[in-house]
């Protein structure tokens, strides 16, 4: 209810700020780019968890052969801009990430985008658009409690779970990611996130050891923007993430 208020705040003011420039000049190229996101905020209050992204596609998935290993993996931009088939050749790996997304949305969109498509595994790769405010203030206890969540829907439908750490970040770039997004707040969720692991018997994938550098910050070489790994990220993260894949298979 709180979002659809906020979003709904948002158009109102959009519409204002609109209806003053009509009255003050003449309709300009300014006016239009306003009325272009108006209707990208009506959109986005129309599918707020994006469950249209994958609709079509959910639909062509075929059912899986026998002892298919299939994974979904469920994200937001760092998913959603890994090309799956190039790290992992001919591996039954469907992508379900997408780009600026957090947690309750991808709850939302666990049914639809994982559950119906009956795969053995899901790689769960969020958090970090959480910690930003991507969808409003977030605790940590809030972005813990979908991740159990969503460990709830998969678990109870034989799904296996794999939780993988919040990617590090750094300010060596252009744009200080650490505004937004506190090492600090990485470092107390990847914990959280390994301990509920241990406890409920889940796989924990740890991407973040292997891609801080000695200053606490994600290695410069590994992403050029501080937050989304280039192809040395993804190199550095698929053989983690296969390792982390076979063993939540053969988790009875």
């Amino acid at each position: 209810m709180r979002v659809r208020c906020s979003l709904a705040f948002l158009l109102i003011s959009a519409l204002s700020v609109i209806a003053s420039a009509q009255n003050q000049t003449p309709a300009t190229d300014s006016n239009e780019a306003l009325k272009q996101q108006i209707d990208r905020l009506q959109k986005r209050a129309m599918d707020w968890p994006q469950l249209n992204r994958y609709k079509d596609a959910n639909a062509k998935v075929p059912e899986p052969e026998k002892n298919e290993g299939r994974v979904v993996f469920m994200g937001d931009s760092i998913t959603d801009g890994w090309k799956l088939a190039e790290y992992f050749h001919g591996k039954p790996y469907i992508n379900r990430g997408i780009s600026g997304q957090t947690t309750p949305q991808m709850l939302i969109r666990f049914r639809p985008d994982v559950i119906a498509l009956k795969p053995r595994a899901v790689l769960i790769l969020a958090g970090t658009n959480d910690i930003a405010g991507n969808t409003g203030p977030m605790t940590l206890e809030m972005i813990e409690n979908n991740y159990a969540s969503m460990a709830d829907l998969a678990k109870a439908n034989g799904i296996k779970v794999v939780f993988a750490s919040v990617l590090p970040i750094h300010d060596y770039g252009k744009t200080k990611i650490s505004e937004r997004r506190a090492p600090e707040q990485i470092l107390k969720l990847n914990e959280w996130l390994k301990s509920y692991c241990k406890a409920n018997g889940l796989v924990f994938l740890d991407y973040f050891s292997k891609m801080v550098d000695e200053k606490g910050m994600l290695k410069a070489e590994l992403a050029n923007d501080g937050l989304h790994p280039n192809a040395e990220g993804y190199k550095v993260m698929a053989p983690l993430a296969e390792s982390a894949i076979q063993q939540a298979l053969k988790k009875k």
